[in-house]
Parts: C-alpha cells; structure tokens; sequence
C-alpha cells in the first residue's frame, strides 16, 4: 500500500492532499451514516464524537474527517497524541485548517473523560509492526473501556489501532471498531484472525488509487469475491459423464467411512462427472448406500507391498483424472506405504488430506514426490506436524506458514483456520473471506477436499481451484447456517448447498 501511495502522488500525479480529502470524506460519511441509524431522534449537535488522532497521515485523515463532522453540525474533540514535533507535513497542514474552522483540539495527555457516542481511531495506520506502549497504550485502553461498556461506537480510520497490517496480530492492545474504513483496496490483517474481529465491518473506500498503481506495486494477498465465481467452468450442453471428469477418492479405514462419503458427495456436488472410492472391503455396503452414484472398490490391506496390490493401485490411479488421497485412511502401516505409491506414479493432480498428510509427517521423505500437481490441505495441527512448528506460531503469520511451505515442496497449500491461506510455489497467496464459524463440524474438512477435486474435474488449475474452492465452499457454509441455524450445520448440509453457490444460483 505504501508503493501504491507513492505511484499514486509520484508517477501518476494525484497529490497527497487530494487522496487524504478523499479519504476523510469517506470516513465522515460512514460515521453520519452509524450516527444516523443508531441515534435517528436526535441531531448532529446533541451528539459528541472524539477523533482521536496520532502524528502521522493516518492521524492527519482522522483530523480531517472530524472537521468535515463539525462542519456538518456534530460536536467534534480532536484528540492529539504523540510528539508534535514529530507530525508529518500533512498532519501539521489538517491541523492548522481545523483550528482556523474552530473545531476544538486538545493534547490527549490533558484529556479529561466525559461522553461521547462515537470515537474516531486515527492513531496508527498500516506502519505499525512494534507493540503498543506508554502514552498511546493509556489512551486506547480509556477508549476501549467506552468501546466495551456501549458507550461509544468506533470506526477506525484504514486499520483499527494496534492490528498488525500483515498479520492481523494484536500489537500488545488494540481498539476494537464496529466499522473499519479502509482505503483503496483491504489490508491482509483485516481479513486474518484476530485482526478481522477487531476491524467489525470492513468498508473499502475508493479514494482515487488505481488498478494500475496496484499492478505497477505488487500484492501480498488477493482474496475471492463473488465476481471470481464466473471463472468457474461452464458446463457445456453436449458434454457426457466423462466430460466433467473423473474424481478417484481414496480414503476411509475400517469404521470410518463418512470421511470417504462426504469428500465424494463433495466432488459430485462441485460438478465431477464420475466419482470413485477405492476403500476398504468394510465401507462398500454403506457408501453403496448412501451414494449409489459413486464407483465402489475396495483394497485388501494385508500384503500392501505385494506387486499385486501395487499394480492394483496403479490401474485405479490411470482411471482418474484427479485424485483425492487421505481422507479417514487412518494410520496403519499400509498408509505410508499407499501415500508413496500414488505420489510416486500419480500424473493427475492430488489432493492431499489428513491421513495423507499424517503420512508425510511421519515420513519427511514422501515430499520428494511433491510436484505443482499436489495440493496439501492441511488444518493447523496437522501443518504443525508438517512443520515441526507449534500451532500459535502458525497462527502468528499464516500468510508466510503456508507460502514457505509452499515454496519449499513446490506444493499447492491450503492452510485451513477460521480465515484459510491459500499459497502457491510462485508465492501468491489468497486470503478466504467467506464461511462461518457454523461450519466447525467434524467433517467438513472433508467436504473442502472434494470440492477442491471437482473443480480440478472440471479442468481448472491447482491454485486457482484450491483458492476458489475454498471460497466457494465458505458461501455454501454460509447458506448451510442460514438454512439449518448456525450450531446444526452438518457436514453434509454444506455438500448439499455447493451447487447452489454457482453464478446465478445463489439463493
């Protein structure tokens, strides 16, 4: 964001000034829209706002937005804090019109408490990397108590103070916002976890940055929208059952089928053509049950290193055009020795989850068959396993977790959290907005996997499959919960919304 600042006021020639007017334009029309609704008797002036303000140009937009206010009628405190010597030109220049407009500015050290209904977070923007302390701490601990006890609303100016930019962590504390405005295009720590329940709402302000800004500057993270949903492959009228793809889903151990049934269903429901599951001898009755469209083999699991049983895999490997390895398979020694088998000769994409993965982390050296064709969908313990890492230093920085492993196995990863990461070898990375806590069911990791396989079915790349996968499995968690409640989601019921996700069908 910074290189697009600067490509913006250097190469392209809008000024600072004019972007930062823009800016607190937009601020001060989302806080008299929140004042509006949540106070529709009363007027501008019965209603106090405090903007709380540091030195630098994310300081200078709060002082700005809270003249605009003033000028539209509100009781407007400009709170300063920091050094004043230390103000950028920009925040010195918004503070001299203000004090020219007459809108009330006080030092925040002097501040002395009293009422307001909503505070405007202008005291760090997206530059923040250290955690928060002395003078600045105080104040956005007093602002967060009126924050906690409901008596002021927050919206936070780009970012709410003390969030990381990057990584969405608490910077020591932090001022939680019922609407954060940011500007030009979302902030990666507004979308990861903690930061995207500190930031509330997230508004994405056009204050004049361009696409071509961006372009010229690079990105860290991208993140799917309901417009990506287009890239989805049609479905062409005369194609056949063959057209739209194989899927081979190998998974399931003895007592433990649903894992095979669901990513299965999945697949079906994402737009695969056929889906077979090659399973124990235990599961057939019940998977031919439960999905009789499905293909159902099974494997004997006594001599898994008899050249039989690996010719027997090889001809259910040629059959597919994607395969999906892992699912329930349990941990059994003939495991490993399976996982190696389909990654050393599969040619088709893999799909690689659970027991899979729990293969690869109690043998490092299946990773040498890892090519751009695997896409790893680890959950964060099960990357920690991968890693040798612990899950709260996963947590810290997703982003880089999962591009590092990524780049390292030249592997497609697929970090699974609250807010999943998706990475590929190239570095690009995708961050996932949709889904819902209603979604933290057994099994629905399961249903991921066989989404992200029908889409690789019907002939889309490993990244972008997994990424809008993932984005499209969120929305059908979505649509479970609105259906079904937010605690009686089941796995299933997300398998069962897929379809409805597609362009033009979401309903």
């Amino acid at each position: 964001m910074k290189r697009v600042d600067q490509d913006t006021i250097q190469r392209i020639g809008i000024p600072s000034l004019v972007l930062m007017e823009r800016a607190a334009l937009a601020v001060a029309e989302e806080a008299d829209r929140l004042m509006k609704a949540a106070y529709p008797e009363r007027k501008p002036e019965e209603l106090r706002i405090l903007a709380a303000c540091g030195t630098g140009n994310n300081g200078a937009d709060g002082i700005a937005a809270g003249r605009i206010l003033h000028g539209w009628g509100y009781d407007v405190t400009v709170l300063l804090a920091g050094n004043p010597e230390h103000a950028s030109p920009e925040n010195q220049l918004q503070k001299e019109i203000a004090s020219r407009l007459f809108v009330p500015v006080e030092e925040a050290s002097s501040y002395v408490t009293g009422t307001c209904q909503l505070i405007l977070d202008a005291l760090f923007g997206i530059g923040l990397t250290r955690p928060v302390e002395g003078a600045y701490k105080e104040l956005i601990q007093l602002l967060q108590e009126k924050k906690a006890s409901g008596e002021a609303r927050v919206i936070a100016v780009d970012i709410p103070s003390g969030i990381h930019s990057g990584t969405g962590a608490v910077l020591g504390t932090a001022l939680e916002a019922d609407v954060t405005v940011t500007f030009g295009f979302g902030k990666t720590g507004l979308y990861l976890y903690p930061g995207r329940t500190w930031a509330g709402r997230t508004v994405i302000a056009d204050i004049g940055f361009s696409s071509q800004s961006l372009d010229h500057s690079g990105w860290d993270a991208r993140r799917m929208t309901r417009e990506d949903l287009a890239r989805l492959p049609k479905r062409a009228a005369d194609g056949n059952k063959g057209t739209f793809g194989r899927v081979l889903v190998i998974a399931g151990s003895k007592g433990m089928c649903g894992a095979a049934y669901l990513s299965a269903l999945a697949a079906y429901r994402t737009g695969a053509g056929l889906v077979k599951v090659l399973t124990v001898p235990e599961n057939r009755a019940i998977l031919q049950t439960r999905l009789p469209e499905a293909i159902v083999e099974t494997y004997e699991t006594e001599e898994p290193e008899a050249e039989s049983f690996r010719k027997e895999i090889e001809r259910h490997c040629d059959w597919a055009d994607v395969i999906v390895l892992g699912p329930g398979l349990g941990r059994e020694k003939y495991v490993a020795y399976l996982t190696e088998l389909v990654l050393s000769y599969a040619y088709v994409p893999v799909v690689l989850d659970a027991d899979g993965l729990n293969a690869v982390a109690t043998h490092p050296y299946l990773t040498r068959y890892f090519t751009e064709n695997i896409i790893v969908t680890p959950h964060m313990g099960e990357m920690s396993r991968l890693c040798g890492c612990t899950v709260e230093e996963l947590k810290a920085d997703p982003v880089r977790a999962a591009r590092e492993y990524s780049s390292r196995n030249s592997a497609v990863c697929v970090l699974k959290d609250a807010a999943t990461v998706t990475a590929d070898k190239d570095g690009d990375v995708w961050v996932n907005t949709s889904g819902c806590s209603a979604m933290a069911k057994g099994g629905s990791g399961d249903v991921l996997t066989g989404v992200i396989a029908g889409l690789l079915a019907r002939g889309m790349e490993g990244a972008e499959a997994a990424a809008l996968g993932v984005y499209l499995h969120g929305l059908a968690g979505e649509m479970a919960a609105a259906r079904h409640g937010q605690q009686g989601v089941l796995a299933e019921e997300i398998a069962d919304c897929v379809p409805l996700c597609e362009p033009g069908e979401c309903r």
